[in-house]
């Protein structure tokens, strides 16, 4: 069945962002959420290169191709094979595998002797023969590198790391052990698997044969740079059929990028013209997308390389014995990620190590604030909100003022728990007492809900901690511990100037954040409030 273009187009108008969000509110829903206590749970992120990868695989899916897995390791002469005469110039930039020789062993009268001194006792005859065995069978390969301290050691019933260190010492062939290179190489092009996948596949399944691979592939850079990776990711696919053309690439291309906001395409032919590709048929795909118009990337034109294709010659397929025409389609995923990213470093984008630039949402913020000590008895959680609510419902009463918040058990004895202002003319609390703390313009600030603050609490992000909230948590942690002793309890907040003096623990790395980019953390403020605990029986 020829394979018809506007199928493709046709599948490419699914809404995949809507399909996409879906999903993000289905593991967003409350029930889920509601299991776990405030700012200590947040969902988890995918990495934009993993992110991307699956957007691919369902887009090629969505398109009717199958996917598939294509070996990694490729031998160098099917670069040969699948290259021609520019098989040198590829192999150049692979990466050869290597591995260890498996030494020839003897074992003489010297390290019989030597084995002796360090078992602490004489080997026998058959124990001897047992030893030089194993070694026969390592250097045969019928004893695994990883099975061989385990089978000496069985043989002469000691421990693997005495058999280690017998090794060791005796026989330094093993120390002494340099890899050597063999003829396998690491894929540096999805090209290399789909030859030796396709040629097992041909006479097996109906065409046509619709293929899609997003694995790594490796290249041996002279060096990585914003551009450039060692280890990479290519989304590949290939048609096979009776007949295949270029209008079939485009096709492809079409209804696959189409999925990632791209509206227009360009098709130009490209300078490289790889020697598996038939001639006048490898062509570069140039992808329109609004969302970089403008933008401060090199593509701000809105117009950037994304994908090639090409048709394999006859000649690298009749290598295989592959009797039919083949259309191939690659694109680098690290390349698309950038564009629905809008990252300019590569290495950036794929390994934290190389991030110059650190973004936090203000919600991300918020998680990083924290109550630092909190009661851990349901007695003592109790007082701390029996002292909360103390302070709301008195907290205007003229000083001097006292009291009584809770009154329980705690380890056996009797507590009660007071909120008390013993000096004149003031309030039971401090007018700071109800700031909440709040993230607003990647700011930190305690501040009251009050109208000269709307605009921060309806466009920032709250942690839902009030001064007065962490304060009562450390004065119920206290009274907890003295209530443990025996003792009584005071704790006291005065003018706050710190995130410690009302008991706020902060993230390091948040307060390095606000350090690094210079923003705000402002949680100063009048607290003025006392709580004392009294064992009373």
């Amino acid at each position: 069945m020829k394979f018809d273009p506007s199928l493709i187009r046709e599948a490419a108008k699914e809404d995949f962002n809507k399909t996409w969000q879906q999903g993000r509110e289905y593991l967003g829903r409350p029930a889920l959420n509601e299991r776990y206590p405030r700012n200590t749970y947040s969902y988890g992120q995918p990495h934009p290169i993993f992110d991307t990868i699956q957007r691919l695989r369902e887009a090629y899916i969505r398109l009717g191709f199958t996917e598939a897995m294509n070996p990694v390791m490729v031998d160098a002469q099917d670069v040969y094979r699948q290259f021609g005469s520019e098989a040198l110039a590829v192999l150049d930039r692979c990466f050869y595998l290597a591995g260890l020789p498996r030494p020839d062993i003897g074992i003489s009268d010297e390290r019989i002797a030597q084995i002796n001194s360090l078992l602490g006792r004489e080997l026998d005859a058959e124990e001897v023969e047992a030893v030089r065995q194993i070694l026969h069978g390592y250097k045969k390969g019928k004893v695994e590198g990883d099975d061989l301290v385990q089978e000496i050691s069985a043989a002469l019933k000691a421990s693997d790391a005495l058999i280690s260190t017998v090794l060791e010492k005796v026989f330094p062939e093993f120390r002494n052990l340099s890899a050597e290179a063999t003829t396998r190489t690491l894929r540096s092009h999805m090209t290399s698997g789909w030859f030796l996948t396709l040629s097992n596949l041909h006479y097996r399944k109906m065409l046509p044969i619709r293929l899609f691979s997003v694995d790594r592939c490796f290249r041996r850079e002279q060096a990585e740079d914003a551009a450039r990776l060692m280890s990479y990711y290519s989304a590949s696919c290939v048609i096979m059929d009776e007949e295949v053309s270029v209008e079939d690439g485009k096709a492809v291309a079409d209804g696959l990028l189409s999925q990632f906001g791209f509206e227009k395409f360009q098709f130009r032919p490209d300078e490289k013209r790889s020697k598996y590709y038939t001639p006048g048929t490898q062509i570069e795909v140039y992808a329109y997308h609004p969302g970089l118009v403008g933008s401060a990337t090199k593509y701000k034109s809105g117009w950037v390389e994304v994908a090639t294709f090409g048709i394999y010659s006859p000649t690298a397929l009749s290598q295989y014995e592959i009797p039919y025409p083949v259309m191939n389609l690659g694109l680098g995923v690290e390349r698309i990620a950038m564009i629905l990213h809008n990252s300019q470093d590569m290495r950036a984008l794929s390994y934290p190590q190389f991030r110059t630039d650190w973004e936090l949402t203000a919600r991300e913020m918020a998680q990083m604030i924290l109550v630092d000590k909190s009661p851990a008895t349901s007695a003592g959680q109790a007082a701390a909100e029996a002292v909360v609510a103390t302070c709301i419902e008195h907290g205007d009463t003229p000083s001097p003022c006292e009291f009584t918040a809770w009154e329980g058990e705690m380890f056996g004895r009797r507590v009660l728990v007071s909120v008390v202002e013993p000096e004149e003319n003031t309030k039971l609390v401090g007018p700071a007492a109800m700031n909440e703390i709040v993230v607003y313009k990647q700011n930190v600030m305690g501040i009251p809900r009050i109208s000269r603050w709307e605009e921060a609490f309806s466009e920032g992000v709250t942690t839902g901690i009030r001064y007065i909230d962490s304060f009562a948590a450390l004065a119920a942690y206290e009274a907890e511990a003295e209530a443990m002793a025996g003792k009584d309890s005071e704790t006291r907040a005065r003018i706050v100037r710190s995130p410690g003096d009302i008991n706020i623990r902060i993230h390091p790395a948040l307060e390095r954040y606000i350090t690094s980019y210079k923003h705000k953390m402002d949680l100063r403020g009048p607290v003025f409030t006392t709580v004392r605990s009294q064992i009373v029986g």
